[in-house]
């Protein structure tokens, strides 16, 4: 038997009679969009122009130099340098804002305080600053004149020109992404939860590490990889504040931008290309990692 709609009516003689017709699917019916055909033919247009067509030609470009030449490019002392200093301070900025920014997200989620909109608006300060001015001003902050760069000479800490420099400006910019993904996450958080655990007599750090962390580690996770991705290929923020010392505090992406200005197209792309395959990577086992804790939640 079709499944099928009944369409009360009336038939000449007055007798009720049942029109059918075929019932449309849930996903159509609902839809407020113009046309599954018109919105998937729009979104693969948008991908393929913005997305897949620009990784197809940064993958396409650097084997101008044969696979022996991609190699040579890829392991120059300086190129390695540059992407051990990126990928490594990257990764070392996204776990410390995993802490920081899961503080910054209970303070601003659990406590009422004079001034918390206004730090909370300020969490979103690195998304609305160009990154040139972040770079200035991150810059002004610890060079060794300004005013916390003066302070920690003193203490034997070399800020600006570093790489303790490039550090501090990728937690600069990567603190918002944790905080943003934890937020929505200890808003809807039940304080019940935690009240029934305390009643049945768990302190507060096995509060904190068996009944809060656990629901928080998928969302944790997304922020801090989305915080990695973005210093790894953070340009503006950095580059005043680097030094820019080729094999010492030379990141990746200034790198790329200074073969380009030399015409070594393909080497920048052999470098761009490494990036790539290694961001996708570790973006990949994040999202397995993801998976994997969400699934041990539903559990």
């Amino acid at each position: 038997m079709t499944d099928q709609a009944i369409i009360p009516g009336r038939s000449p003689a007055g007798g009720a009679i049942a029109a059918e017709r075929p019932r449309r699917s849930s996903w159509v019916e609902h839809s407020i969009l113009p046309g599954f055909g018109v919105s998937l033919g729009v979104t693969l247009a948008y991908l393929g122009a913005i997305v897949v067509l620009p990784l197809i030609a940064l993958a396409l470009r650097p084997w101008e130099l044969g696979p022996l030449g991609v190699w040579h490019a890829l392991t120059a002392p300086r190129v390695a340098a540059a992407l051990r200093l990126s990928f490594g301070l990257s990764a070392l900025a996204a776990f410390v804002n995993a802490p920081l920014g899961m503080l910054l997200a209970w303070t601003l989620t659990r406590y009422e305080f004079p001034g918390r909109r206004i730090l909370d608006a300020l969490v979103d300060l690195p998304f609305a600053l160009p990154t040139a001015v972040a770079g200035i001003a991150l810059t002004a902050l610890y060079a060794p004149t300004g005013p916390l760069g003066g302070v920690a000479a003193k203490l034997g800490f070399k800020t600006a020109y570093s790489p303790l420099g490039i550090f501090i400006a990728l937690v600069f910019i990567g603190l918002p992404f944790v905080v943003r993904a934890l937020q929505p996450v200890l808003q809807e958080l039940d304080k019940e939860v935690e009240e029934a655990a305390t009643t049945l007599g768990a302190g507060s750090l096995q509060r904190a590490v068996l009944v809060i962390l656990p629901t928080l580690a998928p969302s944790l996770i997304s922020g801090v990889s989305l915080a990695f991705a973005r210093a790894v290929g953070e340009y503006g923020s950095v580059v005043f504040i680097a030094g820019n010392l080729p094999g010492k505090t030379e990141i990746a992406p200034l790198l790329i931008v200074i073969k380009l200005e030399q015409y070594d197209y393909a080497g920048a792309a052999a470098i761009g290309l490494a990036m790539v395959a290694i961001s996708f990577g570790t973006l990949i086992l994040m999202n397995l990692l993801q998976l994997f804790l969400a699934g041990r939640g539903r559990a």
